[in-house]
């Protein structure tokens, strides 16, 4: 048997490591990397930010943003941008602690109501972007304005409180966890192994990192465009119903804080925004780095403009490190002639 000198393994042992790091999704180990260093920097500098209080209060607050963070992931990974996100958020808070008006036998019916906007919002989404052709960011950029429009019909602007049962699934503590976290356990595991151990999960992927080479294979490019959109919006459903549960009186405008960030959190997981393969789990990773990010900024003082520029710097670095050919530049300059010389003419 042929043996490793330099690790004293067999060499199958050593293929078989080498060939599980191989792979791995970058992605998911540089943000592994970073969450595990921010937690480290922030026990050292901002010890309170690790403490059970804080953590707490972040974890709920995380796991929304971990869901819609997943529906964007869906739509990024077909090549386009969900901007309606934070309508969606929005109109799915205010309708559900609208609707109830703090009676519990009316929460479920009010979720299911919003639900079925949200669906009826993706499907239009899903067929002017992926049937009309028309450019994803005015497409989601209308919808979101129709939403908003829904938002301020049926609240008049003015907030409700959430109900005791909405409260309970989304901030109610579960062997010392808030629930909202095991709703974006669940999330996270059902679009894993939907997106990546099915057969429609490996289509999906398939006409995102080549549409034009997927439907000479005989796919159906704009259905799984459109199926993008639509189960997008029921993530961004949950997530809506979650942070009206954890918040007692959401406002009108609740979901424009989720754009960026979901964005954000989808491209340093290593999603290109280009389209592609999707990474879920390093997606999720990615919203509890930027939420402890801003849990780190509080303990310091930071201010909330500065939390946002910090928001938008690591989108700008996952965008650096992700969607930009950094091996086709290195090689061009590395074919540039020396300085002073000229290439011959042939």
């Amino acid at each position: 048997m042929a043996v490793d000198t330099a690790t004293d393994l067999p060499a199958s042992a050593v293929a078989t490591r080498a060939g599980f790091w191989a792979r791995m999704p970058r992605g998911l180990i540089t943000v592994v990397i970073a969450v595990v260093a921010l937690f480290v920097v922030s026990a050292i500098l901002a010890p309170s930010s690790v403490t059970k209080g804080p953590l707490l209060g972040m974890l709920p607050f995380a796991a929304v943003l971990a869901i819609v963070a997943l529906g964007q992931t869906l739509v990024i990974q077909q090549g386009g941008i969900d901007i309606s996100i934070m309508g969606a958020i929005s109109l799915t808070a205010i309708i559900a602690t609208h609707g109830p008006g703090g009676d519990d036998s009316k929460v479920f019916p009010s979720l299911l109501a919003a639900l079925a906007v949200l669906i009826v919002a993706g499907l239009i989404n899903g067929f002017v972007v992926g049937r009309i052709g028309l450019n994803p960011i005015i497409a989601t950029l209308g919808m979101n304005a129709l939403l908003y429009a829904m938002v301020l019909a049926y609240s008049q602007g003015i907030p409700a409180m959430n109900s005791g049962l909405l409260e309970d699934l989304a901030a109610g503590l579960t062997f010392g966890i808030p629930n909202a976290v095991y709703w974006a356990i669940l999330a996270t595991v059902i679009v894993t192994v939907a997106v990546k151990r099915t057969v429609a999960g490996r289509k999906f992927e398939a006409v995102g990192a080549n549409p034009t080479a997927a439907w000479a294979a005989g796919l159906r490019v704009k259905n799984q465009q459109m199926s993008a959109y639509v189960w997008a919006m029921v993530l961004y459903w949950l997530g809506g119903c979650l942070l009206a549960g954890i918040l007692k009186q959401p406002t009108a405008y609740q979901g424009d804080s989720y754009l960026l960030p979901s964005v954000a959190a989808v491209v340093l997981g290593g999603t290109s925004l280009l389209g592609g393969r999707g990474f879920p789990v390093a997606t999720v990773l990615g919203a509890l780095f930027l939420s402890q990010l801003s849990n780190f900024a509080l303990g310091l003082g930071v201010s909330f403009a500065v939390r946002t520029l910090v928001e938008a710097l690591a989108l700008i670095i996952g965008v650096g490190l992700y969607t930009i050919n950094w091996k086709g530049i290195r090689a061009r300059l590395s074919s540039r002639p020396p300085s002073g010389k000229t290439v011959p003419d042939h």
